[in-house]
């Protein structure tokens, strides 16, 4: 089975300081909410080159499409927000939300399903 790779990418309000949303970030995954079942790997990432330079995304990488379509629902049928797993819930409304320019529900993402990997 191929991983799937989700690709968030986060808009922070221009009052933001770069430093707290990264400290946001870090009492997330202190907290555990990053802990989802599929869920293999992440990596919280900023632009330093591009048309997102000093900008903010999260590569998310979950096991198998299976593990992603359980946790989100298929492309034809995502999960509404109310299904998604607590800890997910509490990420976007207490760390996300205060930070972002936008819903965290409706940020801009795309989610890929690996053809060709080296591990």
């Amino acid at each position: 089975m191929t991983k799937v790779i989700s690709v968030h990418e986060y808009v922070i309000k221009p009052s933001v300081e770069g430093g707290s949303f990264e400290r946001a970030i870090l009492e997330a995954e202190e907290r555990g909410l990053f802990q989802l079942p599929g869920l293999v790997g992440y990596h919280m990432v900023k632009g330093i080159k591009g048309s997102r330079i000093a900008c903010y995304a999260a590569i998310w990488i979950y096991e198998d499409r299976h593990a992603w379509e359980r946790l989100w629902g298929s492309p034809e049928d995502p999960k509404e927000r109310d299904e998604y797993p607590v800890n997910w819930r509490i990420w976007e409304d207490e760390i996300l939300s205060p930070f972002l320019t936008q819903e965290p529900d409706k940020i801009q993402f795309t989610a890929y399903e690996a053809w060709l990997s080296s591990g």
